[in-house]
């Protein structure tokens, strides 16, 4: 596979919000973690290779360990999740997923259990992020396998 467009030095000026936007979910408060987990769920969801190699790397190196890793895509059927996790995790499917229906109000009250109201725009806003990434890396094919995870950064990377 190769690439078509390497869109973040095409165009810098339109992908910096986008980054920008990754800065404020980074620095929201909301668990690095979780967010891994999020991103790697969107990821696999709308079948992004590049982001899945990226954030199972990125959890990864933030201790997340290979079991729920690779359970994720069944979370529903598997114990290694916690209560606020899964809530997480059903959230970023319905948004990721909207075109198939609405977010139900039941899983609403559910993830509003679990999150305050900022967390919850957070988490929203961190899976608006990661799909416009998919949408991205999907489109002009960046090359899965290429990224390379420090441990947990504190920069925010030009192109995920």
């Amino acid at each position: 596979m190769d690439e078509r467009i390497n869109y973040s030095k095409v165009a810098p000026e339109g992908i910096r919000p986008l980054s920008g936007l990754e800065a404020y979910v980074r620095s929201s408060g909301l668990e690095p973690g979780l967010l891994d987990l999020v991103k790697t769920r969107a990821s696999q969801l709308n079948g992004c290779a590049y982001c899945i190699d990226m954030h199972t790397k990125d959890a990864r190196a933030g201790g997340e360990t290979e079991q729920r890793l690779y359970g994720l895509s069944a979370w529903r059927e598997t114990p290694f999740y916690t209560d606020r996790e899964r809530a997480a995790l059903a959230w970023t499917e319905a948004v990721t997923l909207v075109s198939d229906g609405p977010v139900p109000d039941a899983l609403y009250q559910e993830a509003r259990r679990h999150f305050s109201e900022k967390e919850l725009v957070d988490l929203t806003l961190a899976l608006i992020a990661i799909n416009a990434w998919n949408r991205l890396s999907i489109s002009f094919r960046t090359v899965p396998g290429t990224y390379r995870s420090a441990a947990r950064r504190q920069e925010v990377p030009t192109a995920l």
